[in-house]
């Protein structure tokens, strides 16, 4: 049940992070070039674009992932918790 609740706690965010970053260097490299992101369509654009979150873009992949953290934390917890049977 450890060895689960890691892997449910760790590898939600991982797959955020990863995610956030791959969006941030295409966000980046339209600035340099330049021009603007358009976040909700994510493309880059010339004329300026209002800025709308993450997680109103992906709510889903936001909150199933720190819900996913959450449970996989629980489970970490209960399994400490719980003595081992021999």
């Amino acid at each position: 049940m450890i060895r689960l609740g890691l892997l449910l706690l760790v590898l939600p965010l991982c797959v955020l992070i990863g995610v956030y970053f791959w969006e941030l260097n295409d966000v980046r490299a339209c600035q340099l070039d330049g021009g603007h992101w358009d976040y909700v369509e994510g493309v880059c654009k010339e004329s300026p674009q209002l800025f709308v979150s993450w997680l109103e873009r992906s709510p889903l992949l936001v909150n199933g992932g720190m819900l996913l953290s959450v449970v996989g934390l629980v489970m970490c917890m209960v399994g400490l918790y719980v003595k081992r049977a021999k």
